[in-house]
């Protein structure tokens, strides 16, 4: 098994988990107690040929230098090995059954089925997205609440799914997502079908061409990635909305950005709602 490494500040840590688009790599982190800063490490396993260990190091180094330069963080980016371990499945044991808002539970497949509440069964897998990180919590709160207003929902950097399959178990109709990750449109529509709830994912890169239009007049848009990310594409992501826009994944410090982008585009807060370090606004036009 092999790493790419890097030490930042702990402030930054949550921000490169958030855009880092892992592919087939597992990112993780450690902190010794008596050390200032945080090393984020990126494991991936011996590749089959035709690729080399020398191509996924480069690979690897590539991705966490624009994750880096993303978060507006500064680090030397170094290389090691470890012995093999199956890293793709460790996440199951941090990954427990939890209760989100008034009526949502997410459930992952290998543990009992939860006797009462809204269920999301989901595996995650290499995708974003469990209902333990702040932002996603958030999002979920959001939609419960909306629910009985229903209409249709957009969900901007699927993940594993959890967004759009809660909201089309709570009613909203239809229902699509995408991400930029063909792992994750692939994790997404997995946990779909296994929730027995209809969603149209695809492919999309905010600011790509040549691919298919996001579309108009979505009831509800939830768009839970970074604060950067949220400001450089405001004009890509303002015309899906037709009501009501979340927007998740801000670092508390540059939430007022975010919303001064989306009021300069015909949006007025509604509320907003911040855990931990990070800030949740409901937005409406």
């Amino acid at each position: 098994m092999n790493k790419v490494y890097c030490s930042v500040e702990e402030r930054f840590v949550n921000p490169l988990f958030e855009v880092f688009d892992g592919g087939d790599f597992i990112l993780s982190s450690y902190r010794d107690i008596e050390e200032r800063l945080t090393q984020v490490q990126i494991y991936f396993p011996d590749p089959e040929p035709p690729r080399t260990v020398a191509d996924d190091v480069a690979e690897a180094k590539r991705r966490l230098s624009d994750a880096l330069e993303i978060v507006g963080a500064k680090a030397e980016i170094e290389v090691g090995s470890i012995p093999d371990e199956d890293w793709k499945l460790s996440y199951r044991r941090h990954f427990k059954t939890e209760r989100i808002g008034s009526r949502l539970v997410v459930h992952p497949p290998w543990e009992p089925m939860p006797e009462a509440g809204v269920v999301v069964t989901l595996d995650p897998g290499l995708a974003f997205g469990t209902g333990k990180h702040e932002t996603t919590r958030a999002c979920l709160e959001y939609i419960d609440e909306l629910a009985a207003e229903g209409g249709s929902f957009l969900d901007m950097g699927s993940g594993s799914g959890i967004l759009s399959i809660a909201a089309a178990k709570l009613g909203f109709s239809p229902v699509a997502g995408f991400d930029v990750d063909p792992e994750a449109v692939q994790a997404s529509a997995e946990n779909a079908a296994l929730n027995g709830v209809k969603v149209e994912y695809f492919r999309h890169a905010l600011g790509g061409s040549g691919q298919k239009p996001l579309g108009t007049g979505y009831d509800l848009v939830a768009a839970n990635i970074l604060a950067p990310l949220l400001i450089r594409y405001a004009d890509e992501i303002a015309p899906a909305v037709g009501i009501r826009l979340i927007v998740s994944g801000i670092l508390d410090s540059l939430y007022p950005d975010v919303l001064a982008a989306y009021a300069a585009r015909g949006f007025r807060e509604v509320s907003r709602r911040t855990l931990g370090e990070w800030t949740t606004g409901l937005l409406e036009r």
